[in-house]
């Protein structure tokens, strides 16, 4: 038994991944106080829940931000690095069936990778993501629990948070329906319920990540964008970005396992012999 370990770092979490026979095996997902905690922990269950053996490890691959902190080989095992945005790539492009297409790593911020064939580049990125979901939950909602504000959004009523076109004109705009946003948060009250803010926030993250991809389109003509990291497992990000693709005529994919893709394409930089491999 041979297994390639992807291992996606983050400041707090981890994410780890495996590949046997070239077939996924038992993703996990840890959080803890720090990196080098939620790693060693990650690492361990995921051994002790899948019955391997450290001598059953060919190699071991690590990325995001938290693998900085990791300077020796784990356990013993071959481990090395690979580039962030690479691993999103190629994490993204994994049985995707698309030539061509763009990969969104929506993390705490959100970074673009366009992925042609075996040509991928670095588009760029946007500040917004999980990390301003949580912010805002915290100053508006006070609260650190993001699954509570998650629950919270699900009851919300997002035409009583939002300016819409239909709010502001009596019939659609070019291009753009009665229902579109005109202004996030704009009909906001000083009354406005929980319910209402959690999802004026879940839509103004996930909105200004597919209008930052609208543009990337135009930028580079590829319509077809594969959305990873933890906020594609959004209950709401099906439904808002579904509207985003009837408003925008682009395609956007949502992959198994779409939290783990960036662990996954770490484990594809050794399997496909990508460069920006660094041996520890």
């Amino acid at each position: 038994m041979a297994i390639i370990l992807g291992i996606d770092v983050g400041g707090s979490t981890t994410k780890i991944i495996g590949i046997e026979n070239g077939e996924i095996k038992s993703p996990l997902f840890i959080t803890a106080t720090d990196p080098i905690t939620s790693l060693f922990g990650a690492f361990g269950k995921y051994l002790f829940d899948n019955h391997i053996e450290l001598d059953d490890i060919e190699q071991i691959m690590l990325t995001g931000v938290g693998s900085a902190f990791i300077n020796t080989p784990l356990y013993g095992r071959p481990t090395a690095k690979a580039d962030e945005f690479l691993s999103n790539a190629l994490g993204a492009q994994y049985k995707s069936g698309l030539d061509k297409l763009i990969a969104v790593s929506m993390g705490t911020g959100t970074s673009f990778m366009k992925v042609e064939g075996d040509t991928m580049q670095h588009l760029g990125g946007t500040g917004i993501g999980g990390g301003t979901l949580q912010g805002l939950s915290r100053l508006m909602l006070k609260s650190h629990d993001i699954h509570q504000m998650v629950e919270l959004a699900k009851h919300g009523n997002i035409s009583n948070v939002n300016l819409q076109i239909k709010d502001i004109c009596n019939r659609p705009l070019p291009d753009l329906p009665m229902e579109a946003t005109a202004s996030n948060f704009g009909k906001a009250e000083s009354n406005t319920t929980e319910e209402d803010i959690a999802v004026g926030i879940v839509y103004l993250v996930l909105q200004a990540i597919g209008s930052a991809a609208n543009l990337t389109s135009k930028c580079c003509g590829i319509k077809d964008f594969v959305l990873i990291g933890n906020l594609s497992q959004l209950p709401l990000c099906r439904p808002i970005f579904d509207g985003m693709e009837e408003l925008y005529g682009l395609r956007f994919h949502i992959p198994e396992y779409s939290e783990y893709r960036t662990a996954l394409g770490a484990a594809l930089v050794y399997i496909n012999g990508k460069e920006k491999i660094n041996l520890l």
